[in-house]
């Protein structure tokens, strides 16, 4: 009988032992991917006081789409945040240099569009510092927002991010437009309570674009201006 007791004690302890490992693993990843403050170096969403919202396009692809983005922004007197992956700005120099020209603000997404949470010390830093430096030698573009691929990123992410300058940026509307390409359903996900702060992600796809002059004038009739990344969250204006 005591052996039993003493065995049942045992079990429960080493359930318990368990259950505190796993809880501590737990706690950890959501210090690392839910914080929606820039206290950590993420942010993901701007500031309510900026009256305003920014349009985020990541690209890594169709490069015809991104010179209709540019032409339907300009002509709705918008601006807009794109973040770039490295390997498709070395191949697209010239639209490269027309998003910087036209005025808009450029991030970094990163060289190949990789998990950056599965990525070590160092090929974090690579994968960012690859895509900068393709931007700055093309454009003389100094950039300073990182928007990790595909929303991926750990502890160790923000940390290289943070020690080569940058603000790892999220969002706080997804339009899902990579997946889904029902117009009105990408309207609805980047206007339905849209409020000042919001970062609106979007892609280059033919249906993202049909869809923006409907987005835009959406949030033009809640008085909401259309501001860059960094002016919607308040940091320090990039100088080119």
């Amino acid at each position: 009988m005591k052996n039993t007791k003493i065995t049942v004690i045992t079990n429960l302890l080493l359930v318990f032992i368990v259950f505190s490992v796993l809880a501590v693993g737990i706690y950890s990843e959501r210090s690392v991917t839910i914080s929606s403050s820039s206290g950590n170096g993420v942010i993901y969403r701007g500031t309510q006081s900026s009256n305003g919202v920014a349009l985020m396009f990541n690209v890594y692809e169709n490069t015809s789409v991104v010179q209709d983005i540019i032409s339907v922004l300009k002509s709705h007197g918008v601006t807009a945040t794109f973040f770039v992956g490295g390997c498709w700005a070395d191949d697209n120099d010239k639209t490269l240099k027309d998003i910087v020209n036209s005025g808009f603000e450029i991030g970094n997404h990163g060289y190949f569009h990789k998990d950056h949470k599965k990525l070590s010390y160092e090929k974090n830093r690579e994968e960012i510092l690859n895509c900068h430096s393709v931007v700055l030698r093309s454009t003389g573009y100094n950039m300073k927002l990182f928007a990790p691929p595909s929303g991926a990123y750990s502890k160790t992410t923000v940390e290289v991010a943070t020690e080569l300058n940058y603000k790892t940026i999220m969002w706080s509307k997804d339009t899902i437009d990579w997946r889904d390409s029902d117009i009105q359903t990408i309207l609805k996900r980047a206007t339905k309570g849209v409020s000042s702060g919001d970062l609106i992600l979007m892609h280059p796809k033919p249906h993202t674009l049909e869809a923006l002059p409907l987005i835009i004038q959406k949030i033009k009739e809640q008085n909401l201006k259309f501001l860059t990344v960094s002016e919607c969250a308040s940091l320090t204006p990039i100088k080119v």
